[in-house]
């Protein structure tokens, strides 16, 4: 372990000599038990499996009835759990990120709430509350596993803007947005005020408790943005469904407004922008922009998307176009094109332009990595990587050996509350978890490698 260790701390330099691609062929895995990789592979194929993912939630009521609380909850750690989960508590989270950094891996935390429309305990003003504690308790937990003084790298947590503001709201906000002439009261700069000053925004086109909660929202918001910036942990705000996705943007660009201003030390909210959305590129182009003229630094995780299903099937309820591109070809051509545009305003705009490259897609990262190596961006620059704890080790290992800026976004808490919300991501990342038949071949490679008696790789 000592010499994969230093290995992965040797110096890179991705501008010298000719252009040599990352191979994504599981050697990496020689950083890896034969447990982990036996759980990697067990618990992959069973995500594949569409009716464990479709009736996750039913299958883990009727073992809890079947096996008991106890052994139940003893599987689940031993598989899903302890697969996709960081752990329950601070020191195993600790010792979970101690482990991802030995491998060159850095930690993006992720607080597992989410509002549930149909659940008054889940959408009054105490859950949201709750929702603050957690996260600022999570902005803590981040500090705390800031990286020793000299390694690069930013110290990174993941934030859902529907877990401190009601979908409702947000719906509400994005119909008065999509009006001819939207209303000026709905500036970002506006709603920057209202952060600041704490008062109640008496925007005209909503009622009084629209106001009051979007006023108690933008205060959340405010409050983590501001106990992050002190402790250094850059936000990456989650993208969401599209038919609320321009109240998010409305309100994580007032949050830019107020938090990355120049001089504060780059983009301390970064957007999440959706490729196999039909817009995104040009949306993306429009607030890089638009950020770069009002001299505002400019963070950006770029991802494929997670909701087509939901997207499309609501679409046809409501009888409108759909938003989504075509196909999975079109969305990866909408992928590298956002792709490029961001590594050129990287190129121009240097640390003030910081952009994460969330994807599971070997050609995508391979791009991302190529293109970086041609502009002479440096793998410890404004350029991260980003995937799901768990999932896509063969790519994430291999880019952490590389000496590029890697990140895995980790959940963590008791089972209770993370495994329906690991269920509901699960469904939502169906087509990412069913195309994760490559690891499964690399793992099933390596655990017959060392059946046979090959034992672990070492490399040199």
């Amino acid at each position: 372990m000592l010499r994969a260790y230093q290995a992965l701390r040797a110096p890179a330099s991705p501008s010298a000599g000719s252009w040599r691609p990352l191979r994504f062929d599981g050697g990496a895995f020689h950083l890896k038990g034969t447990g982990e990789l036996a759980r990697a592979l067990l618990v992959l194929r069973l995500c594949a499996w569409p009716p464990l993912v479709t009736h996750g939630l039913a299958l883990q009521a009727w073992s809890q009835r079947l096996l008991g609380s106890w052994l139940s909850g003893r599987l689940l750690r031993a598989s899903f759990y302890g697969q996709f989960v960081a752990g329950e508590t601070a020191d195993e989270v600790r010792d979970c990120v101690r482990q991802l950094r030995v491998l060159g891996l850095q930690p993006l935390l992720a607080v597992p709430t989410e509002e549930e429309p149909d659940s008054v305990a889940k959408t009054g003003e105490d859950w949201y509350e709750g929702n603050l504690s957690a996260m600022l308790r999570c902005v803590e937990l981040q500090r705390s596993l800031a990286e020793p003084p000299g390694l690069a790298g930013n110290n990174l947590m993941q934030l859902k803007v529907t877990a401190l503001a009601s979908t409702r709201l947000c719906k509400e906000l994005t119909s008065q947005l999509a009006r001819p002439g939207a209303s000026s009261e709905l500036s970002p700069e506006r709603l920057a005020d209202v952060m600041d000053s704490g008062q109640n925004p008496q925007i005209s086109c909503l009622n009084a408790e629209q106001n009051r909660h979007l006023q108690a929202s933008l205060s959340r918001l405010h409050r983590v943005a501001e106990r992050a910036r002190a402790q250094r942990v850059r936000l990456l705000v989650d993208a969401e469904y599209s038919s609320i996705n321009p109240a998010l943007s409305l309100l994580v660009t007032a949050l830019a407004v107020r938090w990355n201003r120049p001089g504060e030390g780059g983009p301390w909210v970064w957007n999440t922008y959706q490729a196999y959305l039909k817009d995104t590129h040009e949306r993306l182009g429009r607030d890089a922009e638009a950020a770069h003229k009002a001299g505002l630094a400019f963070g950006v995780k770029l991802v494929r998307g997670a909701y087509l299903d939901k997207e499309r099937a609501l679409a046809r309820l409501q009888g409108t176009e759909d938003p989504t591109q075509p196909d999975y070809e079109a969305t990866s051509r909408s992928y590298s094109r956002c792709l490029e545009l961001m590594l050129t305003h990287v190129t121009h705009r240097g640390p003030l332009c910081q952009l994460m490259v969330a994807s599971h897609n070997e050609e995508s990262v391979g791009q991302a990595t190529k293109r970086m190596w041609e502009l002479g961006i440096p793998q410890d620059g404004p350029v991260c990587f980003g995937q799901l704890l768990g999932m896509c080790d063969h790519v994430s290992l291999a880019l952490g050996q590389a000496g590029y800026a890697i990140y895995k976004s980790i959940p963590y808490g008791s089972l209770e509350e993370v495994i329906p919300y690991l269920i509901r991501r699960a469904q939502e990342n169906r087509s990412v978890l069913q195309g994760a038949r490559r690891e499964q071949a690399l793992l099933r490679q390596e655990l017959w490698r060392r059946l046979l008696g090959g034992g672990p790789r070492v490399t040199q």
